[in-house]
């Protein structure tokens, strides 16, 4: 093998965790200068191939040079080569920012010369600077991302892995973070980033795609999506969620997908369809559909290689108008309340992390709570299950008063935490049983709730397996499982689908649609916008406080400045020029494409194209479009005052 020096040449890579085959003989190039992706399901060996490639980890067999050493004869130099970020990335909870970004520099032998200058730097592309006295553990999650990113970027690598470097961040944070990567890869250095985000891997130069351990695609974005066999209709038909299943038994329809408040169906022709699609649909008792021929993303190519049947968990709902994928049971009226707070507020020393919120949930309702990072999502849902006692205000949640009745409280609700709570070295098995005590089921009971949460989580085969093995899709099936075992009445899922694949989370909501059409109140908190559009009713928080609360059309029709959605050549450079530009309210980065809200829609489709081409830009479409749920969330927090940092 011979690699360009900050490149990266991968040869016949292989690791097997005892009879487990992790990583079966990879082959690819990433080339110098490069954004290259990894995508796949849960499982598919991602982080085992970046860590192999960080030198963290032997290979059973093959081998790869990562900026010319070999990561099996010489590990140690490869890590002098590279920035390397895991999931769980190493900061240090009890030391300050200023404090870890030092730990790093030293640990990477930075010289004093250029520490100064490197440092500067980076609290300027990070926006750290002023929180360089603060403990990473007082972090919000954003920032915890930003700094880990910041500590390994200390040192001057030619090749940055990133392991999910967006995990549970927020669409603001988010934003930030790519700005920093490619600033990274505008300078030169290699980057192989990989991620649950879809939209975000329509970035990559390259990327490929990953399943049991192999490279089953591998091509540019635009490569892979004109493979894609057929063509696609978007159907926009709200509130009607069980017409996808209709829609995909018509002729012509090879496959329908959930994207929100639209499915996407791949058919054999568009134009042959559509009116057939809208026709049939009114027919079967759903009117109003809207068929539109759209182009495929980079989630429609990972469903079409990815989306196998014999994959998804049977259905497993107790008693389910949705058990047919429906929609939950209206919500009872509002005297029947399954959560309701008054000005209820939380104070940590001089930082309000909830300020004076105040709103209800009706039993049955599946509930979305929004925010950045730091919001006061998290806090709010741990004072109303007892974990965090209210400094004002008050609440009630299954008709119990939130700080006299928290105990009986904790009974009577199901928490699925940010990180799942499981016990890594129990077995599923033993994990089912450990909360069935926790929650008090009979012992008669308990045996009936184990097989439903083995056959909901599709775990019947892997009972005995360790939790730790499991692939982080079937974690959190589990997780809900356990959380669901005591059968409450309400549900609190806070970021249930962070890092998860667009499968696993797909199937995730099915099952929490399940557990709604039986009558279970579902609060949920997500940083995933497009799955949020399957809520009822979305509240929207930032900086402690309840700044939105509607439904998801009706927050979306709340979004004043018409939106455009431009394509071009050089996306950075064209969002750097429409920054201060006259007409111009908001632009950001969704995928491949910029959305710009605008103050007059005719004149910014002729103004904006020639301004951006004047700057060297090319604008190759331009168009109109309805707003999603990210662009009224960038939105409404930058109108409160922008995401509370920190």
């Amino acid at each position: 093998m011979s690699a360009t020096p900050a490149g990266i040449e991968v040869r016949a890579l292989a690791r097997r965790f005892g009879e487990r085959e992790a990583v079966a003989g990879l082959d690819f190039e990433v080339h110098p200068g490069e954004l290259f992706g990894l995508v796949g399901p849960d499982g598919a060996g991602k982080t085992t191939t970046l860590r192999m490639l960080a030198g963290v980890l032997r290979p059973s067999a093959g081998d790869a040079l990562v900026a010319g050493s070999s990561i099996a004869r010489e590990p140690e130099r490869v890590k002098q080569r590279i920035a390397y970020m895991s999931q769980r990335f190493g900061l240090y909870a009890d030391l300050t920012v200023a404090e870890n970004l030092a730990f790093y520099a030293d640990l990477y032998r930075v010289p004093a010369r250029e520490r100064a200058a490197r440092l500067d730097r980076l609290y300027a592309f990070s926006r750290l600077g002023p929180f360089r006295d603060r403990l990473a553990g007082a972090l919000s999650g954003g920032m915890k991302q930003k700094l880990g990113l910041s500590c390994a970027l200390v040192h001057t690598p030619s090749v940055l892995l990133l392991d999910e470097p967006t995990f549970g961040v927020d669409p603001v944070s988010r934003r930030d973070l790519w700005r920093i990567v490619h600033e990274m890869v505008a300078e030169g250095v290699t980057a192989v980033v990989s991620t649950a985000y879809l939209d975000e891997a329509e970035r990559f130069d390259r990327l490929a795609l990953l399943d049991h351990g192999r490279v089953i695609a591998l091509d540019t974005p635009d490569g892979l999506i004109r493979r894609l066999e057929g063509e696609l209709l978007e159907v926009r038909l709200p509130g009607a969620r069980a017409a996808a299943a209709v829609a995909s038994g018509l002729p012509g329809v090879r496959r329908a997908a959930d994207f929100g408040d639209r499915w996407h169906l791949s058919v054999d022709s568009a134009a042959r369809r559509r009116d057939e699609i809208v026709t049939a649909l009114a027919a079967r008792g759903y009117p109003g559909a809207q068929a539109t021929a759209v182009a495929p993303g980079l989630e429609d190519v990972f469903l079409e290689h990815l989306d196998r049947p014999e994959l998804a968990p049977p259905t497993a709902a107790a008693s389910s108008s949705a058990a047919d994928g429906g929609e939950p049971a209206s919500p009872p009226p509002a005297d029947r309340a399954a959560v309701e707070v008054h000005e209820l507020s939380r104070r940590f020393g001089d930082f309000v992390a909830v300020d004076a919120v105040s709103f209800s949930v009706s039993a049955g309702e599946v509930f979305g709570f929004l925010g950045p990072n730091g919001a006061g999502k998290t806090t709010t849902i741990k004072m109303l299950i007892g974990l965090v006692a209210p400094s004002a205000g008050d609440g009630r949640v299954a008709g119990l008063d939130i700080v006299a009745g928290r105990d009986e409280i904790r009974l009577r609700v199901g928490y699925m935490s940010q990180q799942f709570s499981l016990y890594a070295d129990l077995t599923v098995d033993e994990n089912i049983v450990f909360f069935g005590g926790l929650y008090g089921v009979p012992r008669a009971r308990l045996a009936e709730r184990r097989a439903w949460v083995l056959r909901m989580a599709g775990l019947e085969d892997a009972a005995g397996r360790r939790t730790g093995e499991l692939a982080l899709g079937w974690k959190q099936r589990l997780a809900l499982g356990c959380a669901v075992l005591h059968e409450p009445s309400i549900l609190f899922l806070d970021e249930p689908t962070s890092g998860v694949d667009p499968i696993s989370r797909r199937r995730f909501w099915q099952l929490i649609y399940q557990l709604a059409g039986g009558g279970t109140t579902v609060f949920v908190t997500t940083h995933y916008l497009e799955e949020a559009e399957s809520c009822g009713r979305l509240a929207l928080m930032n900086r402690g406080r309840l700044i939105a609360l509607d439904s998801p059309a009706g927050l979306k029709r709340s979004l004043r400045e018409p939106l455009l959605e431009l394509r071009v050549d050089d996306p950075l450079r064209a969002l750097a020029l429409l920054d201060g530009l006259p007409g111009v309210a908001r632009s950001g980065l969704f995928g491949r494409a910029l959305h710009v809200a605008v103050e007059d829609r005719e004149a910014a489709l002729v103004d904006l194209p020639a301004r951006l081409g004047a700057g060297g830009v090319t604008v190759t479409g331009a168009r109109a479009i309805p707003p999603s749920l990210e662009d009224v969330f960038v939105a409404r927090v930058a109108e409160s005052g922008g995401a509370l940092e920190g």
